[in-house]
């Protein structure tokens, strides 16, 4: 990766990576477990409203879901831009 336009598409693909991941992850903590408790409220999931379960437990697990698909995503961008381990 000598080439500087090279590294300027990389930089700019893992930046669009983090923001889109850093996007999913605010809706899912603080919309849908904060903003948007009221509308869930009537969907039941494990013996208890949407809403809460997004604010317990739903926004880590979306957040572990998020790691690893960064983890994947980077991994085929490395080997697409020739910077693999």
């Amino acid at each position: 990766m000598s080439d500087n336009s090279d590294n300027s598409g990389y930089w700019a693909a893992n930046i669009r990576l983090v923001k889109i991941c850093l996007v999913i992850w605010a809706l899912v903590s603080f919309g849908f477990g904060i903003l948007l408790r009221p509308l869930l409220s009537g969907i039941a999931v494990g013996g208890t409203d949407l809403g809460f379960w997004f604010a317990q437990q739903g926004s880590i697990l979306v957040f572990l879901a998020l790691i690893f698909f960064y983890a994947w995503r980077m991994n085929s961008l490395d080997k697409e831009y020739g910077v693999e381990e």
